[in-house]
């Protein structure tokens, strides 16, 4: 089976953790604050907060900016499901908006429709990697005074006019699950530049607890602590840390080869009449996954097909406004209707051989051929 993603790890990593456990501290320590510190140097940000996973960093911005019952966040419904109860675990009250056909991105028009006295936030999603519009986000933060908290789940290394996600808008969370371009084993990363809600996530990241945590990360424990805010156990391990850490060098490399492998599909696919090629950017874009949409209500027996026969395809994603504990939250998307009927998602990952893409392409085309 040809798996639709794969974590590419090996004896870099294998070496980095064996050094964690050597030095006996395996929790939060040293080796995090060495990897914030990379990770903003890689970004160009100004502050980093590592945390357990990418929900988690979600949570903890949205939870930082002290949401209530009647704020609400307009977020696009077509996305991960964690974008949905990060907002809903905040105590605010999501609100769907629709998305461009071409892109899958959050469609800046419908968000500002959606737009009330209570709307506190936006969270666009940078989905499969491609960027969002910033400047039209951050005009509307400026103009309006609402908070715009990225959720760049998939975009760690994507470019927007040059600069990297997380150095351009006011929050951004990243995810360094197993199949990221960057994977930590399990976290995620809160990108900020506002020094005041840095230090309160910093105080949130472990339950609440403002000490010195300068001392915590030189390995080393103080007996004193107080408890001055609301607060979670979302704090990263040196064990995924010392992962990531080898990862971020490879991360460019990472991004090169599958915007090589985005290219030889959409060349290949180009060809197929049924299929439609989303907008992309490959100068600008680290791919996440490969998705198309499929004409003629054909996408639900390609994913059948592709499955019964070796290629391990899915749909990113179902929309949050079908979603049983979601239906509440009405919302009129007649694009995210649409075209969730028609995307697919095809294997995309570092690891991938020519030999395995090219037995992915012949067998959806072979599935047209069949039509």
């Amino acid at each position: 089976m040809i798996p639709n993603a794969r974590p590419s790890v090996g004896v870099e990593e294998l070496s980095e953790i064996r050094k964690v456990f050597a030095t006996g501290w395996l929790g939060m320590g040293s080796v995090v604050f060495d990897f914030e510190k990379a990770l903003a140097n890689y970004l160009g940000a100004k502050f980093v907060v590592a945390v357990n996973t990418g929900t988690s960093a979600l949570h903890i911005a949205l939870s930082a900016l002290e949401l209530g019952p009647k704020d609400e966040v307009i977020v696009p419904s077509l996305t991960f499901a964690a974008s949905i109860q990060a907002i809903i675990a905040a105590g605010a009250r999501p609100v769907f908006c629709d998305v461009d056909a071409d892109t899958l991105n959050l469609d800046l028009n419908d968000a500002l429709k959606k737009i009330t006295p209570r709307t506190k936030a936006i969270m666009p999603v940078h989905y499969s990697g491609l960027s969002c519009d910033m400047d039209g986000l951050m005009d509307i933060s400026r103009s309006r005074k609402i908070r715009i908290v990225e959720d760049a789940a998939h975009a760690i290394g994507s470019l927007y006019k040059g600069k990297k996600i997380g150095s351009i808008g006011d929050i951004t969370c990243f995810s360094f699950d197993p199949i990221k371009n960057l994977t930590c084993g399990e976290g995620g990363a809160v990108v900020l530049s506002d020094e005041p809600l840095y230090q309160e996530i910093l105080r949130k990241r472990i339950l609440g607890i403002d000490k010195d945590t300068w001392q915590r990360y030189k390995n080393q424990r103080s007996w004193f602590y107080e408890v001055v805010t609301p607060g979670f156990r979302y704090h990263m391990s040196n064990i995924n840390a010392a992962i990531g850490l080898v990862q971020l060098k490879k991360l460019d490399q990472v991004i090169a080869k599958k915007i090589e492998l985005v290219k030889a599909y959409d060349q290949a696919f180009n060809k197929v009449e049924q299929i439609e090629l989303l907008r992309r950017d490959y100068t600008s874009t680290a791919f996440f996954n490969y998705i198309v949409r499929i004409k003629g209500g054909a996408r639900d027996a390609l994913l059948e097909y592709l499955n019964a026969h070796g290629v391990g395809a899915g749909i990113h994603y179902i929309p949050n406004h079908l979603q049983p504990l979601f239906k509440k939250f009405s919302a009129k998307v007649p694009v995210t209707d649409r075209v969730w009927k028609e995307i697919i998602s095809l294997p995309l990952y570092f690891d991938m051989t020519s030999l395995e893409q090219s037995e992915v392409i012949n067998k959806v085309c072979a599935f047209f051929i069949k039509q």
